[in-house]
């Protein structure tokens, strides 16, 4: 049997958990995919992406198998339905991760050396947006405990809330980048300049993603 069925004696929001933490594993590569890139070094950038891309397909398969054996009749008080819609939310964080990262190896780019550190700050937060959609799935358990009511749901509430927060932080970031990209157009090649904007507004999709896991997670906090 797939060990994703012995999660489900334990806990049917485990395998929940289990595909986020997995999600966050290939997410949290991607600063080390970066520096490899500033630093122009070829084959430790095609190694992440690889390790980042097994990462995804590893994701795809605990999700297929949660998809397969999430009963349709577990008593619960939120439906099976809501939860593979979170468990979808979840997938397209580490899927925007494994895009990002092919993107960037594919075309082999080099980002001007002036983007260097607001773009590694701009990853950053993005990542932290994911984080902080991570930290909100660990409380699955106890919600379902509570029945997702009372002080728990409430704890969760506070966390979604930051997570939005988080998110405009990102926003703000983004719109400073582009302009600090805008700025050195005349000198960059136009279809690389293309590419460049492409990615940054993928790192601002990491944390649109993550922002998608906590309303979904709302969502069951509210029905």
């Amino acid at each position: 049997m797939h060990p994703i069925i012995d999660l489900f004696a334990a806990s049917p929001m485990k395998p929940m958990q289990t595909h986020m933490q997995k999600v966050q594993e290939g997410v949290l590569m991607l600063p080390a995919f970066f520096e490899a890139v500033f630093a122009q070094n070829w084959d430790e950038m095609l190694k992440l992406q690889m390790a980042i891309r097994d990462i995804e397909n590893e994701a795809d398969d605990l999700k297929k198998a949660l998809r397969l054996n999430l009963p349709s009749g577990l008593f619960m008080p939120v439906s099976r339905i809501d939860l593979l819609r979170l468990l979808t939310a979840q997938d397209k964080i580490v899927n925007k991760a494994k895009d990002i990262a092919g993107l960037v190896t594919g075309r082999k780019m080099s980002f001007p050396i002036e983007m260097r550190d607001d773009l590694i700050a701009y990853l950053a937060r993005s990542i932290d947006a994911a984080k902080q959609a991570d930290v909100a799935i660990r409380q699955l358990d106890e919600l379902l405990e509570t029945g997702f009511k009372g002080k728990e749901a409430a704890i969760v509430q506070k966390m979604i809330t930051k997570l939005d927060q988080i998110e405009n932080d990102v926003d703000m970031l983004q719109i400073e980048i582009r302009r600090e990209l805008f700025q050195l157009e005349d000198n960059l090649p136009p279809v690389d300049v293309m590419f460049f904007y492409k990615v940054i507004d993928w790192i601002g999709e990491l944390a649109d993603q993550s922002q998608r896991v906590g309303a979904r997670l709302e969502q069951l906090l509210a029905r």
